[in-house]
């Protein structure tokens, strides 16, 4: 669940962003003073700061700033400011991005989904990927994407996938993906290798389609390009 801090003086516009936000499935947190919202912002862990320029205390610009130099946090201003100037100004802070009152709040939901579609990005890019077919995995944050969408694999069908991802085109005895996987010392049976490809391929594979591990009859299974 991503978590969102709103710091907005307006109390009425704050409740109703967060109904907004908790409605579409977000953990929200509210501030109503740039002090509080700092305090807030560089204390606990959140995905996204919605930020209003004009607040009591400390204003959202002095706010960005503080942030910037301790995380790296998106952050997406809110005012009811729509210079030029102001926009530069909130930009140049180091907000991610700026939306001017009054918005409505399907606007701001797409510009908070686009917002973390560039943090996705610029985190993969960071990141050892391998690609087969339509499949993405990263190896640093254990992610598995089928085109957009993230699939949900547990330790071991994650362990299991990139096994066959670092040695495609090589075919892995159900011994040596057991010595990978769970280890050289582990008691289970050969037989789990089954198993657990099984599930692998029901989260993975599409109907109609050819798996993406390709069994080996007598020997084991292989991915192959």
């Amino acid at each position: 669940m991503k978590r969102i801090l709103v710091i907005e003086d307006e109390k009425n516009l704050s409740r109703f962003i967060e109904l907004e936000l908790k409605y579409e499935g977000y953990e929200v947190g509210l501030a109503y003073d740039g002090r509080d919202g700092l305090d807030q912002a560089l204390n606990e862990e959140w995905d996204i700061i919605l930020l209003d320029l004009m607040l009591p205390g400390l204003n959202g610009l002095e706010v960005c700033r503080r942030v910037r130099q301790v995380k790296a946090i998106p952050i997406l201003m809110i005012t009811a400011r729509d210079s030029v100037m102001d926009r530069v100004s909130g930009l140049d802070s180091g907000a991610d991005d700026y939306i001017v009152k009054p918005f409505a709040i399907e606007e701001l939901l797409a510009r908070l989904r686009a917002v973390f579609r560039r943090a996705v990005k610029e985190d993969a890019a960071q990141q050892t990927s391998f690609h087969f077919r339509d499949l993405i995995v990263y190896k640093e944050s254990r992610q598995v994407f089928k085109l957009e969408d993230e699939i949900d694999v547990t330790k071991r069908e994650y362990d299991l996938l990139l096994a066959f991802l670092e040695n495609k085109n090589i075919v892995l005895t159900r011994e040596v993906l057991l010595n990978k996987v769970w280890g050289y010392d582990t008691e289970v049976e050969t037989n789990v290798v089954d198993v657990y490809v099984r599930y692998l391929r029901n989260k993975i594979d599409s109907p109609g389609e050819e798996s993406y591990i390709q069994t080996v009859r007598g020997t084991g299974y292989v991915m192959r390009t």
